[in-house]
């Protein structure tokens, strides 16, 4: 039986990930939200940009995601920039664990999004790019989109 992949549209993504790192592994995680959390992360309005995970105490905790205060919360509202934990089985917690020891490797959230009513984090293992290296990415797009817009006008 062969499964189908299901592409799920993202409700924030972590676009500039992908500029400042080179994404080496990508794992699915679920994540441990709040009643209020949930709903504004319904609503699109959660911000991935500068967050990071890290693996302490055998969990991986995501940092510095600022996910926006319900508006019909009142009281049970959550603070914006807490921490958050996020699941997965000891075996992968181990091997994130490993592959982050290096230096220069980080755990980057790539996609937030929605699967079986519950909401999951695709969290890379990235590895810093330099200046050069960021530049020498830009130039290759830059090439990419000229042969794609020459090869529309030729044909």
């Amino acid at each position: 039986m062969v499964k189908k992949k299901i592409d799920i549209p993202p409700l924030a993504q972590n676009k500039k990930a992908s500029h400042d790192y080179t994404i080496i592994d990508t794992v699915e995680t679920g994540v441990v939200l709040t009643g209020t959390e949930i709903k504004s992360v319904r609503a699109r309005r959660i911000n991935l940009k500068d967050g990071f995970a890290q693996v302490r105490n055998g969990e991986v905790w995501l940092m510095n995601v600022h996910i926006s205060p319900y508006e019909q919360g009142n009281q049970f509202n959550h603070d914006p920039l807490r921490n958050r934990k996020l699941l997965l089985h000891k075996k992968q917690i181990i091997d994130l664990d490993k592959k982050t020891s290096d230096k220069g490797i980080t755990l980057v959230p790539l996609k937030v999004y929605i699967k079986s009513g519950f909401a999951k984090v695709l969290l890379g293992v990235g590895k810093g790019k330099h200046d050069y290296d960021k530049r020498e990415t830009i130039k290759r797009k830059d090439q990419e989109r000229q042969i794609q817009r020459s090869l529309k006008n030729f044909g």
